[in-house]
């Protein structure tokens, strides 16, 4: 193989990075002085006792919060300690709840659009009163570093703020769904992902019903949940397993909408149930979204999106975790990739040296859990043992951690060339802070690796000649493609959808949103998206 000589690089990238570093002893770290769980939690419970129990979280649905289901004995990823888990419910109790919904809903639909924007509005007023807090919960739950979750908090709020200046122009002369929006979501964005959706579904005239992703964020949603509902907004909030509740939560004929954000089986599986239902959908899955490299010289500006990428460890639909280089750049890309990923911080969110001192700024916390982590070793382990090449392995030592903490769900950062093709890391997503990289000859075999996901909700292209690119940028599936600079999900009247089989049914963002949970007068309309018998684009 013309690759052989690439078996050194391990030993030579460990001594570069040696060399480009002075070690200096960390100083002895605790958690800054308020922010652990139990602080969290007790505040929760004083500020929102009809949700928050002393020991547990209650599920929400026709208006009231009951303390029913089973709490799972749920381990936060930061430092392995428990925190509240989510309170698992049963197919009946989850039937129930949907049937409340579909009261709220009926209900709700006829609230004149000046009366739903006020109440949204106080809403998000209210949310945005407990910011902090809700970042905090973010942070123990799911990880997310405090800048990021801030991050995620504001991105919520802000979005909704958006809509609610432009809401009336987006809904005239159209109507609220049937029925209530049924939301499954994933766990890594809880509030500008899941709850801004819900907020914008309410906005739009409709009932809410959502299930608190089972890996993180549920005391969060609960949080945010417990302030909308004071305000009077239609939204329900159940906990339990997928397949226990697919049947109500995807099924059930009072529901109107189902919008779904998760991973291509769970997707898949999800689709396959709606089959038959004819309701209105959008389902957001997972796809290896790549960065190709052609002709190319603007090394400086590439490293600056690549430090960014490494943010909440590629814990994001929209992570880049594929580079397909030229050949002939490879050399150059290595030299300004090293220092990247060697420089790429992470560690405890909310570890401190003394007690004064802000928290500290990461790029990635763990990974959601210890299990995921296991699961990528695994994967990693697998692609080097079948030939893949190990560019770069962080080390554990290398993160910020308090003395003796739980460090099973963390990750260093990983670099593996050319993952062979009977290696899971080839072809699906990582989401992860693992980066694979593959080295191409032609234009044919750069389209072929950045496409070898089946569909993608983003690419990018480095190139120094724009046309070309852009070119390029046609041929690739995946629905929203970058020319030297990433691109991402987007905020307010940005669309948001993918290509191929990383999207199904209606496209979202700004106007797309609001006309995918509402109902036009035109009985034959075609909606922006992926469905069974058509695909509509939009601009972008």
């Amino acid at each position: 193989m013309a690759l052989d000589w690439w078996r050194i690089w391990p030993l030579t990238v460990n001594l570069m990075c040696m060399a480009a570093t002075t070690s200096t002893p960390q100083p002895r770290l605790h958690i800054k002085p308020g922010t652990t769980w139990s602080d969290a939690f007790a505040r929760c419970h004083e500020l929102a006792p009809e949700a928050f129990d002393a020991d547990r979280l209650r599920n929400l649905w026709g208006g009231e919060w009951r303390r029913t289901g089973d709490p799972l004995h749920s381990h936060s990823p930061v430092d392995g300690s428990p925190i509240a888990g989510p309170p698992m419910l049963g197919q009946d109790e989850a039937q129930e709840a949907i049937r409340a919904a579909l009261d709220d809903h009926k209900e709700w639909r006829d609230v004149a659009l000046a009366e739903r924007k006020a109440r949204v509005r106080a809403a998000v007023d209210a949310m945005d009163a407990h910011r902090e807090l809700l970042a905090l919960l973010l942070v123990w739950e799911i990880g997310k570093p405090w800048r990021l979750a801030l991050t995620d908090v504001d991105r919520a709020l802000d979005g909704v703020r958006w809509y609610l200046d432009e809401i009336d122009g987006m809904i005239a002369g159209r109507s609220p769904l049937p029925g209530p929006v049924s939301n499954i979501a994933s766990w890594n964005y809880p509030m500008s992902v899941l709850m801004h959706a819900m907020l914008v579904q309410m906005l739009a005239g409709n009932g809410t019903i959502a299930k608190t992703p089972t890996d993180g964020g549920a005391a969060c949603l609960t949080l945010a949940s417990a302030l909308a509902r004071r305000e009077g907004l239609p939204v329900s909030l159940v906990s339990g397993s997928g397949s226990r509740l697919s049947s109500a939560l995807v099924r059930a004929p009072e529901i109107g909408c189902l919008a779904f954000v998760g991973g291509r089986s769970a997707g898949g599986q999800v689709a396959a149930a709606l089959v038959d239902t004819g309701k209105r959908h959008f389902l957001e899955q997972e796809g290896l979204n790549a960065w190709g490299i052609w002709d190319f010289s603007q090394w400086d500006t590439l490293a600056a999106h690549l430090r960014k990428g490494f943010e909440y460890g590629k814990q994001r639909c929209t992570a880049y975790p594929r580079y397909v280089v030229q050949r002939q750049l490879f050399d150059r890309f290595l030299a300004m990739y090293l220092p990247v990923v060697s420089g790429v911080r992470f560690g405890h969110p909310l570890a401190v040296a003394d007690d004064a001192d802000p928290l500290p700024e990461l790029d990635y916390g763990p990974v959601i859990t210890a299990d995921k982590a296991t699961e990528l070793a695994a994967k990693i382990d697998e692609a080097i043992t079948k030939g893949g090449v190990p560019l770069y392995r962080g080390d554990i030592a290398d993160g910020r951690f308090i003395p003796g903490q739980d460090t099973s769900a963390y990750v260093p950062p990983v670099a593996i060339l050319h993952p062979p093709a009977s290696s899971a890391l080839r072809h699906a997503e990582p989401f992860g802070p693992v980066d694979t990289i593959v080295v191409v000859d032609s234009e044919a075999e750069l389209l072929a690796a950045m496409n070898a996901s089946n569909g993608a909700l983003v690419a990018s292209l480095a190139c120094d000649d724009e046309s070309y690119a852009r070119r390029l940028a046609g041929e690739l599936q995946a629905f929203k493609v970058g020319v030297n600079k990433p691109r991402s999900r987007g905020d307010r009247d940005e669309p948001f959808g993918g290509r191929g089989a990383s999207w199904k049914g209606a496209f979202v963002g700004g106007a797309h949103l609001a006309r995918a949970v509402t109902v036009g007068p035109d009985p034959d309309e075609r909606l922006v998206g992926n469905f069974p018998s058509y695909s509509l684009y939009p601009e972008v």
